[in-house]
């Protein structure tokens, strides 16, 4: 499994984490920034799962 993958997955949770606190607390800010951290950790999530095929190969 690649590094990337593994910091995607963190960066995924991170952002939910986030993204629930600001709607918890009112804060669109926050809530802005989790759903942000969340879409790049599916980004780098997905560049990992790439090299993981080319890997393979």
């Amino acid at each position: 499994m690649d590094k990337d993958r593994i910091a995607g997955a963190a960066k995924q949770v991170k952002g939910t984490a986030k993204e629930v606190a600001g709607k918890v607390i009112g804060d669109a800010k926050l809530q802005g920034e989790g759903k942000a951290e969340k879409v790049a950790g599916k980004v780098q999530n997905a560049v990992g799962g790439a090299k993981d095929a080319l890997k393979d190969k």
